[in-house]
């Protein structure tokens, strides 16, 4: 079950929200340092981290919002890039996209190996995707005030189990959101970021969630015979002189 927009909207508009913007934005700067001329795709409730991305010189930024969440104007004083649709079929073209950003968005969909395999169609060859789900053990997966606490979280196994089912391959993984669910504190605001370095040297595994990065996998096609990939052979031995495609596992009867 999707948080509503307008939860998402209230939450990060509050004090305690926009200390998880800048915690979650900082790991998302240093796994993706540069983005310029790429085309960036946001799904779910990616908004408040798209807006640092559109500054750093993309080929175009757009956001996908799940029909079980509800859609929000974005940029608020440009066109609107952002596009209303249901988690399993987007309007989009095959292999367009280069880099994809889901916050809040497979906590709470329906079918979960459709909407992964939708975002698979649309990335490019060498596209990546970087998740951020909630952690089954942490703290915020239990605060219900907050959109950290909608939805099934995950633990990491989960995660990965359902990325390499689905065609991905693990890049990096890291852990974020030490500081506790803990709304209107002065003093878990001023020592955010101090629980934040100590968190994942001291307690890991209660992180409120995980960061994960993977990259697209693509295999050769399979020949009509269904005796293998068909590749190209780079022996002349092999080719002669034009060069043919050889089914993969080709054995030269000479």
């Amino acid at each position: 079950m999707y948080c509503s927009v307008t939860k998402l909207m209230d939450f990060y508009d509050s004090e305690i929200g926009d200390l998880v913007r800048g915690v979650l934005q900082k790991h998302i700067d240093r796994i993706w340092p540069d983005v310029n001329g790429y085309r960036v795709m946001g799904c779910g409730y990616a908004l408040p981290y798209l807006e640092n991305i559109a500054k750093q010189n993309p080929e175009r930024v757009i956001a996908m919002m799940p029909t079980g969440q509800g859609a929000q104007y974005w940029p608020i004083d440009e066109k609107n890039v952002s596009f209303f649709c249901d988690e399993e079929s987007f309007p989009i073209e095959n292999a367009s996209i280069d880099r994809a950003l889901l916050v809040h968005h497979l906590e709470g969909c329906n079918d979960l190996r459709a909407s992964v395999r939708e975002i698979w169609r649309v990335l490019k060859a060498n596209g990546r995707l970087l998740v951020i789900v909630p952690n089954r053990l942490g703290a915020w997966a239990h605060a219900e005030w907050s959109p950290f606490g909608h939805g099934r979280p995950f633990t990491t196994m989960q995660v990965f189990d359902l990325l390499c089912k689905n065609l991905f391959e693990q890049s990096c993984h890291t852990s974020a959101l030490f500081v506790p669910p803990i709304p209107d504190s002065p003093v878990m605001m001023r020592s955010a970021h101090l629980i934040e370095r100590m968190g994942g040297v001291i307690l890991p595994f209660v992180a409120g969630v995980h960061i994960i990065e993977v990259n697209k996998r693509v295999f050769a096609g399979i020949d009509k015979k269904g005796s293998g990939s068909a590749v190209m052979a780079k022996t002349k031995e092999i080719l002669g002189a034009k060069g043919t495609a050889v089914p993969q596992g080709y054995i030269d009867p000479n």
